[in-house]
């Protein structure tokens, strides 16, 4: 390894600055390194670059998931709502890298809003602030039960402005708030913000992140109001012994489930993990389903009971992932409904760290793809090497596909555009998970998405079209169109072949849709005589065998004449009566004999496109025939 590559390596270790990768270059034209040595130079540092982006994002994926754990640990233990409170909006404005935080609650006593919690306020007007109802941005939050970012404040007319509110946020300096609303059911009690006091632009990832604090804070006091209603009614009601006794063995199956699902978050365990665990400590049977969650999502992050089962969703970020089901315990008492509740939130949690670690690998796939597309000159043991992470089979052929989603009807002019590139969002997570599931890769591109996937035993280009077609369209709901290319044999010792396949393919996919065969799947052998000016092989004996192949290996093997027959067929313009005077036969053998070329290339042989192809086919073999006489 070279002087220069480990100074990146340093770099690297001790996380130095981007503009410290500059510095090798710098010192090597310095020194009158060649220009060979100075390419590899450059080379080395945007991999070098690349690695301290993924470690970058990585390192602050890690951050935010601990956070989060942090978070569902405290909730826990909850002992003290204020610390609770605090430490998530101190979470919150970390990991944002905000300036300000802070958490309002509503007071349905007094009919306003109330600053509850502050962290980086310097203004104690801003911290004092009690504000009207629907006032605001927060008003806004509060209305509509969404989450609302403002790029600049003053300068936005979505929301109420009144003089208290303006002059408190000028008098902090705020000027880009992101604000989320808390939730119990369908009320909202109050709004998270993070803010700026500067103009900045929220990603959706931190918008979803801040949801997630808002769920986290809304269960905290949720449970905070439980607690105290639960000792209020222990205090006033003294209710019997055998009545204490259960609810102490209700409280107990929730610290015991707490308890557990926290190791579970903390030690790595996965969905079906904390399903067995609640399962086992609630008595019941707990499953988790993608589908169903109808109901429960609508209760707002609330237990609903469904027949005799009892349904929580699991959601995150507005976005509803499943929903957990307890089946055999139809009355749930308020408490375990909540362990349920809780269970959900903690799934979530766990779904999204490991669509963190699924989009990450999804990303380092597409690039891989990429580059074989685009830069197929790289060091292709360095592709090698980036496929075996992958877990790629870089030796099997493989199948290059273009596939883009039609939709059947159209859309409004003014949402076409925003519809377009959700639909594109949409086939490609869907396109990536099929790769990562095939061990091939994905990649968005020209509008829609390219895979290169691996054919199975005995499987052809045009069988893995269609199962491509049927697995996105079924993901998706909708129809999906996908052209394939001839196999290339061992793609990362060919690369150069890979961008080759992907115009066949995309030739393949164009050719689908203007025969209106959009939503299928098909390789240029799906597409007769089409398909030779499609692909690039030009394999005129594969179209001839599967046009005509078994008419010809009839007569071989029986010393018929079907073939003559059918040239004469058409030659005569499929009249059975001048075919009989052209062959000099019984019109009752030309009956015959097309009843049995009937038989072998099915009850369709006459239509028009079929009988193009047929008439083709036979020029063909008549064509090889002549050449193989000669």
């Amino acid at each position: 390894m070279s002087h220069e590559h480990v100074s990146y390596l340093e770099l690297l270790t001790r996380g130095a600055a981007t503009e410290a990768y500059d510095r090798p270059v710098l010192l090597a034209r310095a020194s009158g390194a060649g220009p060979e040595v100075l390419a590899e130079l450059e080379e080395a540092k945007q991999l070098a670059l690349r690695v301290r982006a993924e470690l970058e994002g990585r390192r602050r994926r890690e951050a935010e998931l601990s956070a989060l754990f942090a978070t569902a640990h405290d909730l826990a233990g909850l002992r003290d709502l204020d610390a609770v409170l605090r430490a998530i909006v101190q979470r919150a404005r970390s990991l944002l890298g905000t300036e300000c935080a802070y958490l309002s609650l509503n007071d349905p006593a007094a009919g306003d809003t109330y600053m509850r919690v502050t962290e980086g306020s310097v203004s104690a007007r801003f911290q004092q602030l009690r504000l009207g109802m629907g006032e605001g941005l927060g008003g806004l939050v509060a209305q509509t039960a969404r989450p609302y970012v403002t790029d600049d404040y003053f300068d936005d007319a979505r929301f109420q402005h009144t003089r208290t509110i303006d002059t408190a946020v000028r008098d902090e300096g705020l000027v880009a708030i992101l604000g989320v609303p808390l939730s119990l059911g369908s009320q909202v009690i109050g709004v998270l913000f993070a803010a700026d006091r500067r103009a900045r632009v929220f990603e959706r990832e931190q918008v979803a992140l801040l949801g997630s604090f808002a769920a986290h804070a809304a269960v905290a006091i949720d449970t905070a109001n439980l607690l105290a209603e639960t000792r209020s009614a222990l205090a006033e009601l003294e209710r019997a012994n055998d009545i204490i006794r259960e609810h102490s063995g209700v409280i107990e199956r929730a610290s015991e489930v707490h308890d557990r699902l926290s190791e579970l978050v903390l030690h790595g365990g996965g969905v079906h993990d904390v399903a067995d665990a609640v399962s086992e400590v609630l008595g019941g049977t707990v499953e988790f389903t993608e589908e169903g969650a109808g109901a429960a999502r609508r209760a707002g992050g609330h237990s609903v009971r469904e027949g005799d089962d009892w349904v929580a969703a699991v959601s995150a970020g507005g976005e509803t992932l499943g929903a957990l089901v307890l089946h055999g315990r139809p009355d749930l008492d308020p408490v375990d409904q909540r362990t349920l509740e809780r269970a959900a939130l903690v799934t979530s949690l766990l779904l999204l760290a490991r669509r963190s670690a699924g989009e990450a690998e999804q990303r380092v796939r597409g690039e891989l793809l990429d580059d074989l597309l685009d830069a197929p000159d790289r060091d292709r043991r360095l592709l090698r090497e980036r496929a075996a992470r992958l877990r790629t089979d870089s030796e099997a052929p493989h199948v290059v596909l273009a596939a883009r989603l039609d939709r059947s009807g159209g859309t409004a002019e003014a949402d076409s555009g925003g519809r377009e590139s959700a639909d594109r969002q949409r086939l490609w997570s869907a396109a990536t998970h099929l790769a990562a599931t095939r061990h091939g890769l994905a990649s968005a591109r020209d509008g829609g998405t390219v895979l290169l996937l691996p054919l199975g035993p005995g499987e052809s280009a045009a069988d893995l079209a269609r199962q491509t077609a049927r697995s996105l369209g079924g993901t998706l709901r909708e129809p999906v169109t996908v052209g394939a290319s001839a196999p290339v044999r061992a793609p990362l010792d060919h690369p150069d072949q890979v961008a080759v396949a992907y115009e066949e393919a995309r030739r393949c996919l164009d050719a689908l849709r203007l025969l209106h065969r959009s939503g299928q799947g098909a390789a240029a052998e799906d597409l007769g005589f089409l398909g030779l000016l499609l692909a690039d092989s030009r394999d005129i004996d594969g179209f001839v065998d599967r046009t005509v192949g078994q008419v010809v290996a009839y007569d071989r093997r029986r010393g018929t004449d079907l073939v003559r027959t059918l040239d004469a067929y058409f030659a005569s313009g499929m009249s059975p009566a001048r075919t009989k005077d052209e062959l000099h036969v019984h019109v009752n053998t030309v009956a015959q004999r097309l009843e049995r070329v009937g038989r072998l290339l099915g009850p369709d042989w006459q239509s028009p496109a079929r009988a193009l192809e047929i008439q083709l086919a036979l020029r063909l073999h008549a064509l090889s025939d002549a050449v193989a006489g000669k």
